[in-house]
């Protein structure tokens, strides 16, 4: 079988086939504007653009969907919480361009430079922090403290039986079923939640059927910039691993073409737009990757087809309305399991780099990065208030940069 489809391919397999990947990737794409109160029809709408995006700076290279990125959900409702959507927005954008810079730096330098300001003694416990900052939210939606209608006994019922099936799919499922845990689970969780009568359908009856998404323009403030430009830094990381893992699988070296650099500048681009309409940062899909593996669909062709679907579907208004009658607590427990899976890649990258987290300098940068994290330390005051991840990011950068340096080196 051809690595790519041959160009005569008849159309209807092509928009099936475009239709398979978006399915794939939608569950977790609708999932990160539902915890973080952005809207999913918007997070649609931009998961489009975004794909359309990388695939016009990469030519069409690369079979990857781009989608609403995990690394952002904490990030996200903290910044909400503390500065309003419209200035998180401006903060997405930012770390938007923290991509395209580093990009152009790749393009210059090559990635040594990368792997020397950000090694894994950084990157791992950031990415840690990321999981962990805000798992106490996680548990208040799985408990129902988020939720008016919803007493303590039904919302962990939900809950937990959301996160049962999710675990069940992600371990023993098998084909497409694997590919789609978390589908599953909210699927679970919601029909449980119908059964027990605590849907409420009023905003899918009062919704038109077709209608604009309900954009959000970006606004522009220091301490919203500040927080967000360090998260970019663990999912710009993570590219590179992404890059690899679809490039083993279709056997072509995506670092050298179309290039690093390109396929960072869409990225970053990518969450840019994103963040010019008022949706989540975009990053490449795993679940789409683990579809590609299994269907052997390499042609890029596909993944174009499931953003313009997306984006058509972006308009239909009930999608949306339904999609935000998901109960509180079927939401919590699937966060629950994202989350500590989010602190588990950053424990990973620490363990892969095979380095000693007892020698006393990885000690002091793992130690302080994930203290001043998880543990709420802040710098400053009023618009340059550091914080959170933004101020575990940095420290371990500095801390990386002062430290003198044990025999082996990083």
């Amino acid at each position: 079988m051809s690595e790519t489809a041959s160009p005569a391919e008849p159309w209807p397999k092509v928009v099936l086939t475009g239709a398979q990947m978006l399915f794939v990737a939608f569950g977790a794409l609708v999932l990160v504007p539902l915890l973080t109160g952005l809207d999913p029809s918007v997070a649609l709408f931009t998961a489009g653009a975004g794909t359309l995006v990388f695939h016009a700076v990469t030519k069409q290279t690369v079979p990857v969907f781009l989608a609403s990125s995990f690394a952002f959900i904490a990030p996200i409702q903290g910044s909400v919480a503390s500065f309003g959507v419209s200035a998180t927005m401006g903060g997405l954008m930012a770390a938007g361009l923290v991509y395209v810079v580093i990009s152009q730096a790749v393009r210059l330098k090559g990635t040594a430079w990368l792997h020397r300001l950000l090694p894994a003694v950084v990157v791992g416990p950031v990415i840690m922090v990321i999981g962990l900052a805000l798992a106490p939210v996680a548990v208040s939606m799985a408990t129902g403290e988020t939720s008016d209608n919803i007493d303590y006994g039904a919302a962990i019922f939900l809950s937990m039986a959301s996160l049962l099936v999710t675990l069940l799919l992600a371990v023993f499922g098998r084909g497409l079923l694997r590919l789609v845990p978390i589908m599953g689970g909210i699927v679970t969780g919601y029909l449980i939640a119908l059964l027990m009568g605590v849907v409420d359908f009023t905003p899918v009856r009062e919704a038109a059927w077709f209608s604009v998404p309900s954009f959000t323009a970006p606004s522009f403030h220091w301490a919203a910039i500040l927080f967000m430009i360090p998260v970019a830094i663990a999912p710009a990381v993570e590219h590179i691993g992404d890059m690899v893992a679809i490039g083993s699988v279709t056997r072509k070296n995506y670092l050298e073409k179309p290039g690093l650099h390109r396929t960072l500048l869409g990225d970053g681009l990518a969450t840019t737009v994103a963040a010019l309409f008022g949706g989540p940062p975009n990053t490449t899909y795993s679940e789409v990757t683990g579809a590609v593996t299994l269907t052997r669909a390499f042609n890029p062709k596909y993944m174009v087809v499931a953003a313009v679907i997306a984006i058509v579907l972006a308009f239909v208004s009930k999608l949306g309305a339904l999609l935000q009658t998901i109960p509180g607590p079927v939401m919590g427990g699937i966060m629950t399991l994202l989350f500590g899976s989010i602190a588990v890649i950053g424990m990973n990258t620490l363990v892969r780099a095979g380095q000693s987290l007892t020698a006393p300098r990885n000690l002091v940068v793992v130690s302080l990065i994930l203290v001043f994290g998880i543990g709420g330390m802040q710098f400053g005051g009023g618009q340059f208030t550091l914080q959170g991840v933004s101020l575990a990011a940095l420290v371990g950068i500095a801390l990386n940069w002062l430290l003198p340096r044990e025999e082996e080196g990083e």
